[in-house]
């Protein structure tokens, strides 16, 4: 039960309460779908470019128009129309908002922006039920939501040693979370960020059933050859 159960002791720290905020930022490879919007549509226009995309068949193609994606470089810039080059990186999602909104008003009276990142995702590996990687429509998830999407932990599952890997700037970072304990609630590692990947790792009873299980195998296998061969040797 205290390798399995999750969260122990936790309407002690419940009471304490936990400090975690969380928006995420802006980095490179980020993919954003951008929408300017003004109290004249028209003025606007030539901002929300669009892009088309052609489906081919046997007999003819039918294009269909969706608004153009932009992807942050690895400056952490996007070429943006009527502006030009703009730095994201860095920001969070309403701030960057609010530069774009900023650099607009010189072309358009009140302008309003709404972004969203488009390829934001975590990705689950080892002893859980669906290993995956799993998009993420909210831009905020959770480490118990993103094991839950994955089906949960197996038995097998270590519970109090849930690696995170993360890139931020090109730079990788890891660390440990122990989920028996609501302590992780607090810490940096409680929301994922976009590209995070969780790996959980088998327990001793996995890890030992993975080695006894093929030497079981093997010596079934010599002592039903040496049976054999008795009995053929003895007739």
């Amino acid at each position: 039960k205290k390798d399995i159960v999750y969260y122990q002791n936790i309407d002690q720290f419940s009471r304490e309460g936990s400090s975690v905020t969380f928006e995420p930022k802006l980095q490179p490879d980020d993919l954003l779908m951008i929408v300017v919007s003004a109290e004249n549509p028209e003025v606007a226009a030539p901002i929300n470019l669009y892009a088309v995309t052609i489906h081919s068949s046997t007999e003819s193609a039918a294009s269909q128009p969706r608004l153009q994606t932009y992807l942050i470089d690895s400056n952490g810039e996007i070429a943006f129309p009527v502006i030009g080059s703009i730095k994201l990186g860095g920001l969070t999602r309403s701030e960057a908002m609010a530069k774009l909104k900023g650099l607009l008003s010189a072309y358009i009276k009140n302008p309003t922006v709404n972004m969203r990142i488009l390829n934001y995702k975590v990705t689950v590996q080892g002893e859980v039920n669906r290993p995956g990687t799993y998009p993420v429509q909210s831009e905020r998830i959770t480490l118990p939501e993103a094991l839950s999407l994955a089906g949960d932990l197996t038995v097998y599952g270590k519970r109090s040693n849930i690696l995170i890997i993360r890139e931020t700037e090109g730079k990788v970072t890891t660390t440990r979370i122990d989920l028996t304990k609501p302590e992780f609630f607090n810490s940096q590692y409680y929301y994922l960020k976009q590209n995070d990947v969780v790996y959980v790792e088998p327990n001793k009873t996995k890890v030992n059933s993975s080695v006894i299980g093929p030497n079981i195998t093997v010596a079934i296998s010599a002592i039903s050859l040496l049976i054999t061969i008795v009995a053929l040797t003895t007739r």
